[in-house]
């Protein structure tokens, strides 16, 4: 097998590597029910609608 001439420093290395674990914002949709901010598929918090129906009722404060 090949084998690095010099060794590379950590700052080098790490510069590297930095770029491929980077996280991404989850996407955010309107709730078609309340119009409250909520993650795609899953129940919105605000009025506890999924998919057009009622799925946990939510009291009101």
């Amino acid at each position: 097998m090949a084998e690095p001439k010099r060794k590379h420093s950590k700052a080098r290395r790490d510069t590297r590597r930095n770029s491929h674990w980077k996280m991404t914002l989850p996407s955010i949709v309107k709730c078609p029910q309340c119009g409250a901010a909520r993650l795609p598929h899953r129940m919105c918090k605000e009025c506890g609608y999924y998919n057009g129906r009622e799925v946990v009722k939510v009291d009101e404060k």
